[in-house]
């Protein structure tokens, strides 16, 4: 009986062990797991779902923070995303044009970062469909970070910490440039601002003003023969303030397209000059204004739309009033900038998870 057991339990471990060997049996010790980042949407925003391809993790967010703000993704190890993208003004660049390494300016004001998720296109041309493509093209283009993406990878995986925090976020032994921008990408979807007073006082939190809910009716209510409205929300309606789309909103006549805009990436006629339209979360601190920075303030943006704008071929059928304009009195465009005023959402521009951890 003891020899038959010995045998017995002799033939299971041989079995055992080719079975761990046919199925590459591997101590649990060595499996790989990150934690999942949850993700808070403020009530005021609609739900949205990550991308399974790329989904969140405290790992990978924390990893694409710090690679947002390392300047070693630039030719000269002197620029960052964040060098563009500054969190006190809403991820955007005050100056009306960037400045890349070259000391090279762009010709477009870098968009704010702000609730990026839920947009199905980026860039004021729509030149990119994922957060993870968009980060892409600043690092090797000529005007911006102007390095190549081999030579990032080389930077990062020759790194002091680089490689370990990448082996911690996704699991790989040589850093590319894949990994660079999905990490990016996961970072840049946490950046969610939904706790303006605007959204405070439509979750019933706070009070508006008297001169904030009439510049709330004006942003809602259409110009008419017989009423003063500021028509903004065919174009910015709550809870984005943006409808993600692209127009041409009376900016220039034909003859003075100097960016021909969403046609650059389409190649129609009908897209000549229509640029997305941003969101106006945390526009008091966004500016300057339009897609080349031409207005400085927000008076300034006003009194575009109430003049009315210049007639184009592409002009947007929405722009109802040109050559009469909207009309508004003084008291009407102070309460329509006490209304813009309050979609400052102080708690995200000063957001430390944000800040630059390096």
């Amino acid at each position: 009986m003891f020899k038959v057991s010995i045998n017995s339990s002799l033939l299971f471990l041989v079995l055992l062990i080719q079975s761990c060997s046919i199925n590459d049996c591997d101590d649990p010790a060595d499996e790989f797991n990150t934690t999942p980042y949850v993700l808070e949407i403020p009530s005021s925003l609609p739900p949205i779902e990550v991308p399974i391809d790329n989904p969140l993790t405290q790992e990978g967010v924390s990893l694409g923070r710090k690679l947002f703000y390392e300047p070693l993704l630039s030719a000269d190890g002197t620029q960052s995303c964040a060098s563009c993208h500054i969190q006190s003004t809403g991820f955007s660049d005050p100056s009306q044009y960037s400045t890349g390494i070259d000391g090279v300016q762009g010709d477009r004001n870098a968009m704010a970062l702000i609730n990026l998720m839920w947009s199905p296109s980026l860039n004021w041309d729509g030149s990119s469909s994922e957060l993870e493509d968009q980060a892409f093209e600043p690092v090797t283009n000529p005007i911006e970070m102007h390095d190549t993406w081999l030579n990032v990878t080389d930077k990062l995986n020759t790194h002091a910490e680089y490689p370990d925090l990448f082996k911690a976020a996704f699991n790989i032994d040589e850093i590319d440039s894949n990994y660079v921008v999905r990490a990016i990408a996961q970072f840049e979807r946490t950046l969610i601002s939904g706790n303006s007073k605007w959204d405070k006082w439509i979750r019933g939190e706070v009070m508006f003003t008297d001169q904030e809910v009439r510049g709330w009716d004006l942003f809602n209510i259409d110009r008419t023969d017989f009423s003063a409205g500021a028509d903004c929300f065919h174009c910015h309606g709550a809870p984005h303030f943006t409808d993600f789309i692209f127009h041409n909103n009376g900016l220039d006549n034909d003859e003075s397209f100097s960016d021909l805009g969403l046609y650059e990436t389409t190649g129609s006629d009908l897209d000549k000059a229509k640029f997305k339209t941003p969101t106006l979360r945390n526009i008091e601190v966004t500016g300057p204004y339009m897609h080349d920075g031409r207005f400085a303030t927000l008076e300034e943006v006003i009194e575009h739309y109430n003049f009315g704008g210049h007639a184009s071929s592409t002009v947007s059928p929405l722009m109802k009033n040109i050559g009469n304009g909207l009309l508004l009195s003084p008291e009407d465009k102070q309460a329509l900038l006490a209304f813009l005023r309050s979609l400052t959402d102080e708690e995200f521009l000063n957001n430390p998870n944000f800040s630059n951890p390096n």
